[in-house]
This record gives structure tokens, sequence and C-alpha cells, in this order.
């Protein structure tokens, strides 16, 4: 079962979903559950949603994220 949680890009913590919405740029809001292996590292964009590079990711720490998926 999947379900719908929010965390800050600057401290990597899970928000309640009211704080996301008030900070869209610092937060991202995913899916997790089932259907992720948890093997590969990524980096995305809070700002805009998109996959970043590795490089992008450590110039902006405050408004990227690195996950696994």
């Amino acid at each position: 079962m999947a379900r719908t949680v929010s965390r800050s890009a600057r401290t990597g913590r899970f928000v309640k979903a009211s704080t996301a919405r008030r900070s869209p740029k610092t937060t991202s809001t995913e899916t997790v559950g089932r259907g992720t292996s948890n093997m590969t590292t990524v980096n995305r964009s809070t700002i805009t949603g998109r996959f970043v590079k590795e490089s992008t990711a450590q110039r902006h720490p405050d408004t990227t994220i690195s996950q696994r998926v």
C-alpha cells in the first residue's frame, strides 16, 4: 500500500502536508510504499520536481533532496 509523504529539503525530515503547501520550494511530496527497491540514489529539485545531477545537488543543498528509489 502506497502513501504520500512530505519531506523538507533543508533538514531531510518528514513534515506535515500543511507545511509542504506553505513552503513548496523547499519541500518535496513523494509516494512511498510498495514498488520501490531502494537500490538507486537519485537527486531531485524541490522547486521543479525534476531529477538533477549530483553536482547540481551539491551546489544547491537547500533546494534539492537525495533519495533512494
